[in-house]
């Protein structure tokens, strides 16, 4: 494994005497560098690796009479998709060559599953319910 590490102003300064109490930057700027050479060692999984979840962005917008989600789903065609809504989540599956996405996203509203329109264009899903307000009034004795 090669070792990633970032030339930091120390690399240039390390053969000269300092006196750090003159720095006031100095351990400012060693946690910098410190993040930096932890950033470029990571082993962490690749964006490629990750699934949708690194690239998708969910928007939801409520108004008096509907809730609409957009969804950013970069690399999917509209035969991948699948979704599915019970009325308080909706949950987004999709299946491609390169990537698998399933994901549950908590409706702002309660909504009319029944009442859904979506639509799939150049990797931009919407979806539109009619808001479920179905909540009784009680009458007190």
């Amino acid at each position: 494994m090669t070792d990633r590490r970032l030339i930091g102003v120390s690399d240039f300064t390390s053969g000269m005497d300092r006196d750090d109490r003159d720095d006031p930057f100095g351990d400012f700027f060693e946690e910098i560098e410190r993040m930096m050479n932890d950033m470029a060692n990571a082993n962490g999984p690749s964006a490629d690796d990750a699934g949708f979840g690194s690239d998708t962005h969910v928007d939801a917008y409520t108004t008096e009479e509907s809730v609409r989600l957009i969804a950013d789903l970069p690399a999917v065609s509209k035969d991948d998709l699948s979704l599915r809504c019970d009325g308080d989540a909706l949950t987004i599956s999709a299946v491609s060559d390169r990537r698998e996405y399933d994901e549950t996203v908590e409706l702002p509203a309660p909504v009319d599953e029944h009442s859904a329109d979506a639509t799939f264009n150049n990797g931009v899903l919407e979806v539109s319910f009619d808001r479920d307000d179905d909540s009784a009034s009680i009458d007190l004795v």
